[in-house]
């Protein structure tokens, strides 16, 4: 059980109930984690904005964002994002379990694109060791068609993730999926 206590979709109120009704309207339920985010409305509706934002993304795919998320949780050790993550590469993107287990294993074994796993191991790069990233790591991204938005966009996302497994792993955060 998380060590915070937080709010119960039931009980919340204002900005919180409205936010957590949006939130229950996308994904069909409200996480354990969003009801962390749900103890600071604020962070709650900077949380859910990016996932929207994300959600909606013009150029970076659900598959290659899901493995992002995926892999950046592994390293941190985040059981509840890896399995979240893999649950979703799974049931909603169509992966076997035997092609996710190969993607733990070695990312350049991702079923993706070229050009995805070129991102992808850009950003886990630049995640793991972001002080080894080079230029030249950003060149060869490109040469694969993404834009520089789209390099910071990934990068971003890698981040952000990063800062969610800090905060489930800190509170323990239950698996409820």
């Amino acid at each position: 059980m998380t060590i915070l206590q937080t709010i119960a979709p039931e009980e919340a109120s204002g900005k919180t109930a409205e936010l957590f009704h949006e939130i229950e309207g996308a994904f069909g339920r409200v996480p354990a984690v969003v009801q962390v985010y749900g103890l600071s409305p604020e962070i709650l509706a900077q949380q859910w904005d990016g996932i929207q934002y994300y959600r909606h993304h013009p150029r970076l795919g659900a598959a290659l964002l899901a493995t992002i998320r995926m892999l950046v949780s592994q390293a941190n050790q985040c059981d509840y994002c890896v399995g979240f993550n893999e649950a979703m590469l799974i049931n909603h993107l169509g992966q076997s379990p035997e092609a996710v287990a190969a993607t733990k294993r070695d990312p350049r074994a991702a079923p993706l694109s070229d050009g995805e796993k070129a991102m992808l191991l850009l950003v886990l790069k630049a995640v793991q060791t972001p002080a080894s990233l080079t230029r030249e790591d950003v060149e060869a991204v490109l040469a694969q068609g993404w834009t520089e938005s789209d390099v910071l966009d990934a990068v971003v996302h890698g981040a952000r993730n990063q800062m969610a497994d800090v905060i489930i792993n800190a509170f323990k955060v239950e698996r409820d999926f």
